[in-house]
């Protein structure tokens, strides 16, 4: 099915679970495993069904570029760690933190659910997604989830000369009574690092605010922020904070690498950043018992009444019914290479 959503270019609408499987087929076939390459491909899959295009199929190429530099090892097992009452470790063994979350996962649940919060630190691990899709699922289970994941070096600090930080994103998922769950995912930077590469792609304009070309001077064009520029945290100081907080969870505590701790220039092709990421889950039941979700759902109806329109996630879940009723929207130029990199005609 065709479509348009203001873009000029031609999409098409393609059935989840069909790219889903285009997408795992594209992954086994560059040397991924299986169960990894599933994994891998629900995740990009559903970034794209849910509008996330930046996190979306548009990753792909970078995936691919990553696995062929040898930078990241696409067969990797997860080593999962029991090490206290709420607290698991997983060293990743230098492949992608998304099946390092979902080896651990059982464990980390029950440990939750049994101490009433559980902290799942995932290090020596490559993390290239969106991050909501790791933490919306446990929201669905009526768990609180918080996920902080550190990248590459992009961000200059607050007050800064050069850049330091990665994007290094926040995000919370909270169940809600009657209603999907409450769901956020920011970078603290002012922009994440692919909206800037889309932006580069397309000849849009980014923000002012952004970022900084290669002399340090405000830039609002994305390729100059892209080649020896960098971008700038959300918010000055107050984002910088954030995201040495990230620095700090998602690196320091789990064992992972800085978002300035590794170079990858012996690999050609490198994207993925191989650092950390810190989970944290909470059931609310020992809390406010099974009231939380409905006072989750009393705070939503209050910011309701003072005019807000608009919730966090509520784009990605119409974007998400629609894609459910009609297909996943993906550009055509897209889905041609996708199935040249699947090796289908």
């Amino acid at each position: 099915m065709s479509d348009t959503t203001g873009s000029t270019s031609p999409t098409e609408r393609v059935p989840f679970e069909a790219l889903v499987a285009l997408l795992q087929r594209i992954f086994t076939r560059h040397g991924v495993a299986p169960e990894v390459a599933r994994v891998l491909a629900h995740n990009c899959a559903t970034a794209q069904r849910d509008g996330a295009h930046s996190h979306g199929v548009f990753r792909v190429p970078g995936y691919l570029s990553s696995l062929a530099s040898g930078w990241v090892d696409g067969t990797a097992v997860p080593r999962v760690e029991d090490v206290a009452s709420g607290f698991v470790r997983v060293d990743a063994g230098g492949g992608f933190a998304q099946p390092a979350l979902a080896a651990a996962r059982p464990l980390l649940v029950e440990k939750a659910r049994a101490a009433g919060i559980a902290v799942l630190a995932i290090r020596n691990s490559h993390h290239f997604a969106a991050l909501w899709p790791d933490v919306e699922p446990f929201a669905q289970e009526g768990l609180v989830a918080l996920s902080v994941v550190n990248s590459m070096t992009c961000v200059v600090p607050h007050g800064g000369q050069k850049p330091l930080f990665g994007t290094n994103p926040i995000a919370f998922a909270a169940p809600c009574e009657g209603s999907a769950p409450i769901v956020f995912d920011m970078a603290t930077s002012a922009l994440a690092h692919g909206d800037v590469q889309i932006a580069a792609r397309e000849g849009h304009r980014v923000p002012p605010g952004s970022g900084v070309d290669r002399e340090g001077q405000p830039t609002t064009d994305p390729a100059a922020i892209l080649e020896g520029g960098a971008l700038l945290p959300f918010g000055g100081h107050k984002g910088s904070a954030l995201s040495m907080m990230v620095e700090l969870l998602a690196a320091a505590l789990t064992g992972g690498n800085f978002s300035f701790g590794f170079d990858w220039s012996g690999h050609p092709g490198a994207k993925t950043p191989w650092t950390g990421q810190l989970l944290i889950v909470i059931d609310p039941d020992k809390g406010q018992g099974s009231a939380f979700a409905s006072r989750s759902r009393e705070l939503v109806e209050r910011m309701q009444d003072v005019g807000v329109t608009r919730l966090a996630g509520e784009r990605r879940y119409r974007e998400r019914a629609r894609a459910q009723v009609e297909g996943v929207l993906v550009g055509r130029e897209e889905l041609t290479r996708l199935q040249g990199l699947a090796g289908k005609v």
